[in-house]
């Protein structure tokens, strides 16, 4: 695929295995990172998949490069559908605002549509880039700092925590995860190699820990488990170095098995901070609290940045509230046979030819699908047209949803 950037072309195909390396490289190099070394490449190689990522070159040499991971996505309703997680998207930096990025992106939408993926889903490391190529923000996540000293817990462990070395820890966080989850609209599957390079590769270095919770009311079989790491500070009445104790992934079967776990967490000795990354919004742990105060959200983010590559098919597989019809009017310009009106009603989705009562990009109704923020919200800032205002209040019911969507997967 040939495009022009000024007076040079560029091309775009897929990378064959002997140019992984250099593709890592050259998006190491955009994050201002240098290469990666031989032992973390060893487990980096592995998360290359043929057929899935993309190079763009210039004379001979890689410009610019894109990749994805092979996943499932869950939807408002139960379902879940295939999905891929797109990651390692740079550029160059002698190649920027040329059209490469465009040209990466127009390729890789095409072929994972091709390939039957439903949606994409990325981590934006920039907020500016991702809108104009149809990914919208669509879940949110919070990151909590726990002042361990005031926190007071007011309950007790029903079931039993216990500490896992890390080769089992990881075997029993891994089987639990693939049977939780995908869980709650947004969460995603993992592919092998995000366990490696995320747990296997760095448990020695940075002192992970794995704890499973196991024996509550519902049976003595394990329910759920959590990562984290402990990062020392001085034990002595200095404020200036307290010592933090990192939730890094935590998944439990039920209320009880969540509780159990927290529980555990806020009783570790010696422990000034508990900190928490990229936990759902309406997670309640400061009503474990005796002191709520002790806990206060250091940050809330966008997390789930989601592109609808099969527009019908996406709106099929979730399910609807009760409400009356709505027609929405969908743009996409990168696949544009994505465009149209859409009817949808509680029983479900058809395409039709009817004048659309709310028209809005891919970009925008990507946000909306998973139920994070409502059309009327949107249309109050100017992100949608409203054709007919007694729409929104239908929009906002049919996809109105009884859980916050969360992915809880970083990648």
């Amino acid at each position: 695929m040939r495009h022009h950037a000024g007076v040079t072309d560029h091309d775009v195909r897929v990378l064959d295995d002997s140019e992984y390396r250099t593709a890592h490289s050259l998006f190491r190099g955009t994050l201002h990172h240098p290469p990666a070394p031989d032992d973390q490449w060893e487990f980096v190689r592995e998360s290359y998949e043929p057929g899935r990522a993309f190079g763009a070159f210039a004379d001979g040499e890689m410009i610019g490069t894109v990749q994805s991971f092979p996943s499932r996505l869950a939807v408002p309703g139960g379902a879940v559908v295939r999905h891929s997680a797109v990651s390692r998207v740079g550029v160059r930096a002698d190649w920027t605002r040329r059209g490469v990025l465009s040209a990466l992106q127009r390729a890789q939408l095409r072929a994972m549509r091709s390939a039957g993926d439903v949606a994409a889903t990325l981590r934006a490391s920039e907020t500016a880039i991702y809108g104009r190529y149809g990914y919208g923000v669509a879940t949110r996540y919070r990151f909590l700092t726990i002042d361990r000293r005031k926190a007071g817990p007011l309950a007790r462990p029903v079931g039993r925590v216990r500490l896992v070395e890390a080769e089992a820890g990881e075997r029993i966080a891994w089987g639990l995860f693939e049977e939780l989850s995908p869980g709650r609209a947004g969460t995603i599957a993992r592919w092998p190699a995000w366990w490696g390079l995320n747990f296997t590769r760095v448990v020695a270095e940075q002192n992970i820990k794995f704890a499973v919770r196991s024996g509550g009311t519902g049976g003595s079989g394990d329910d759920g488990y959590v990562v984290f790491k402990v990062v020392p500070g001085e034990h002595d009445s200095s404020e200036d170095k307290p010592t933090r104790l990192a939730v890094l992934d935590l998944w439990a079967r039920n209320a009880e098995a969540w509780a159990d776990l927290w529980l555990f967490l806020l009783g570790v000795d010696l422990v000034a901070e508990v900190t928490t990354f990229g936990r759902p919004l309406d997670e309640p742990v400061e009503w474990l609290l005796g002191d709520r105060r002790a806990c206060r959200v250091a940050e809330e983010a966008d997390e789930t940045w989601l592109r609808l590559l099969d527009v019908p098919a996406a709106l099929s597989a979730r399910t609807y509230r009760a409400s009356e019809p709505v027609v929405l009017g969908v743009r996409d310009a990168y696949l544009p046979e994505n465009a149209g009106s859409y009817r949808l009603t509680a029983e479900g989705v058809t395409k039709v030819d009817d004048e659309p009562e709310l028209i809005l990009d891919v970009d925008v109704l990507g946000s909306t699908y998973l139920g994070d923020v409502s059309f009327s919200t949107l249309a109050a800032v100017r992100r949608l047209d409203v054709v007919n205002p007694d729409a929104l209040a239908r929009a906002d019911a049919l996809f109105a949803v009884s859980e916050v969507p969360w992915s809880g997967t970083f990648f």
